[in-house]
Order: C-alpha cells, then sequence, then structure tokens
C-alpha cells in the first residue's frame, strides 16, 4: 500500500459532486495525485492528494507496481469519472524519459482497468490553463492550486500540487470547450467569483 504525503479526506457536503477527476503527476519515485471534484454548481474541492512514494533501492518492476496497485486503491475509494495525467516531455537524459514512460504506461492502465476515460496534457499545458503562463514555475502552479481550492494550510509537496494542477487543466478544458470562454483558470475565477468554495 502506498504512503502518502497527504491524509486522504471527502468532500462534507451532502450533494454528490457532478464530476470527480483524479489527475495524476507521474514518476518511477514519486507519483502525485489530486481527485478533485466540481459540483453541480461549478464549485471545486480537494477529495484527496498524495503521492506514492518508492524507494530507489527498488528494482523498476516492483516501483511500477506499487504505482499501479496504488492508484487502483485511490480509483476504487473515490470513483473519480474521468482521468487526466501529464504527458511527457523529452529530455536530454533517455533513461529518465524511458522511466517515466513506464510510470505513465502503469498510471494509463489502472485508469482503463477501472473503465475510466483518459485524457492526457503536456507540461506546458497544464500550466497555461491553471496560472495562464506555459513557462510558470511549479511554485507558481502550486500558488494557483492553493488560490483555486482554498487549500493555504495543507501541505503540499511539488508533485502532488503538479497532479491537482492536471485535474484542474482537464476541468478548464471542459469549460472552454463547453462555454468558449475564459482561457485561464485565474480568469475564470475574475469572472465568476461566486463559483469558489471560501
Amino acid at each position: 500500500m502506498p504512503r502518502s504525503t497527504a491524509s486522504r479526506r471527502r468532500a462534507s457536503s451532502a450533494a454528490p459532486p457532478a464530476r470527480i477527476i483524479l489527475g495524476v503527476d507521474p514518476g518511477t519515485l514519486i507519483t502525485g495525485y489530486g481527485v478533485v471534484a466540481k459540483d453541480a454548481g461549478g464549485h471545486l474541492s480537494l477529495l484527496a492528494a498524495g503521492a506514492i512514494k518508492n524507494s530507489s533501492r527498488l528494482p523498476i518492476p516492483d516501483r511500477l507496481l506499487s504505482i499501479h496497485d496504488g492508484l487502483l486503491a485511490i480509483i476504487r475509494e473515490f470513483t473519480p469519472s474521468e482521468f487526466a495525467i501529464e504527458s511527457s516531455f523529452y529530455g536530454k537524459n533517455a533513461q529518465s524519459a524511458l522511466k517515466l514512460g513506464q510510470a505513465r504506461g502503469v498510471a494509463l492502465l489502472a485508469g482503463m482497468r477501472c473503465g475510466l476515460p483518459c485524457h492526457e496534457y503536456t507540461p506546458r499545458e497544464v500550466k497555461q490553463a491553471v496560472v495562464g503562463n506555459g513557462g510558470a514555475g511549479k511554485h507558481q502552479v502550486q500558488y494557483m492550486v492553493r488560490s483555486l481550492l482554498r487549500v493555504y494550510d495543507r501541505p503540499l509537496v511539488l508533485d502532488t500540487s503538479d497532479a491537482i494542477a492536471v485535474a484542474l487543466c482537464h476541468l478548464h478544458r471542459r469549460i472552454v470547450t463547453t462555454s468558449g470562454s475564459s482561457r485561464t483558470w485565474k480568469a475564470y475565477v475574475t469572472t465568476h467569483p461566486e463559483r469558489v468554495v471560501r
């Protein structure tokens, strides 16, 4: 069973949320996850957030099994309706890119095994949607995640806030597709302050 950097919690609202998105930031050592709900009124809430951690001494197959089983457990507990994951970007280190691709593969497998629609977004797409700047840093992403979900005091490692941002990116893409407005979450909140849970 994976160790989590943040305790899981369920929404306190009596009405079931209209949509629940599991966002994932994959990695063989740390795989961040965030479960974000959007209710029928458009309000956002964070149901769960944390990270599946693996020791660097573990063989790669064992790490991949930990990621797969950990995400399956999260999916079964929170029953998300959709799965969103950060897609690979190609750096100079081929070995690192290979390991990242393996982590993404088992994460996607967990989502597909549970029958979830799976969506992929590049790091730039995620940053553009959440911060309004495709070149934003991880701390800027974390700041916007905390602001949008009102979780200022909750411990969040960068891998976890990145995963939450992936979920928010997916929700935002659906808002843009259906309404054709508000190109970023920052612009959306400015236009619709009544939809932010305070």
